[in-house]
């Protein structure tokens, strides 16, 4: 499903920036590779909504891949929380959404070349 509870503003705000941003991405490059999902950390109480108790996600993650030449990534953590700021905040490597997820992206790459993608984000360079 491509339902969580997420903060009206986040969804109406930077986190629709960062869609728009994909979609751009798509166009220029032909194509990427995009994995999303909800973040809930350990270290706190899970929050939940309604009668059913749908828990709340802490924060959202996306991590982006363009293969096209040399494979290149950047990840993006948001809080579930209202506020604006500039993309560049959010920026991190895809190795730092896979250690806060506990997941493996983009592991069908060869080991060196995703070891060298995912250990770097520049939103400048793409």
């Amino acid at each position: 499903t491509n339902m969580c509870p997420q903060s009206h503003n986040l969804n109406g705000g930077d986190w629709n920036d960062l869609e728009m941003k994909c979609r751009t991405w798509a166009k220029r490059y032909g194509y990427i590779y995009i994995i999303c999902g909800p973040v809930f950390h350990n270290d706190r109480p899970s929050r939940t909504i309604g009668k059913n108790k749908v828990w709340v996600p802490d924060g959202f993650y996306k991590v982006v891949m363009c293969d096209v030449d040399e494979p290149k990534t950047i990840g993006f953590y948001y809080d579930n929380e209202d506020g604006h700021r500039p993309m560049s905040e959010y920026v991190r490597t895809v190795d730092d959404i896979e250690e806060m997820t506990g997941l493996d992206f983009f592991s069908g790459l060869n080991d060196d070349l995703e070891k060298k993608a995912e250990a770097k984000a520049d939103l400048r360079e793409w």
